[in-house]
């Protein structure tokens, strides 16, 4: 199955970065039983958040969706750090939570969680189907526009 994901990725261009250190005193994931925990992730890409401001007013729906889509590349990438390398251990994601900073006004929050949504989906198969929460906030860390955390069922 690892294959599988790993031919996914590439023929959707997609490089998995090396896993990212966390910032504060906190582990990037858990392991407990047959679930693993991922921490929120940020936007990062080329080591620096990508995407700043509130989703509404400083950034529009499309790139937020890629700020979306960038927090599941991250992801992915703890995942593949937490489980030695192989996603085939990934038995389904159950959840998604999803925080993107808003505007007052601004409630498609869904519409930018799909970012991720869609890309765990194509990159994991069946697997990658999960539940979910998309939850606007007032404001994320380092000026993020989107921060997303998972909980994943694994294999032993």
């Amino acid at each position: 199955m690892a294959e599988v994901i790993e031919a996914r990725l590439k023929e959707l261009g997609i490089t998995l970065p090396i896993a990212a250190a966390p910032a504060a005193n906190y582990l990037p994931y858990v392991i407990t039983g047959n679930l693993l925990f991922i921490s929120g992730q940020l936007p990062n890409e080329n080591g620096k958040v990508a995407v700043t401001g509130l989703v509404g007013r400083d950034v529009d729906v499309a790139t937020a969706t890629r700020a979306a889509e960038l927090c599941a590349i991250n992801i992915l990438a703890q995942a593949k750090a937490a489980l030695g390398g192989d996603l085939g251990r990934v038995k389904q994601v159950v959840k998604l939570s999803s925080f993107i900073a808003s505007a007052p006004d601004f409630v498609e929050q869904h519409v930018v969680t799909n970012g991720a949504s869609n890309l765990i989906a194509n990159v994991l198969g069946e697997a990658g189907k999960h539940a979910r929460a998309a939850v606007g906030m007032a404001a994320l860390p380092l000026n993020a526009s989107v921060e997303i955390e998972a909980i994943i069922e694994i294999t032993a």
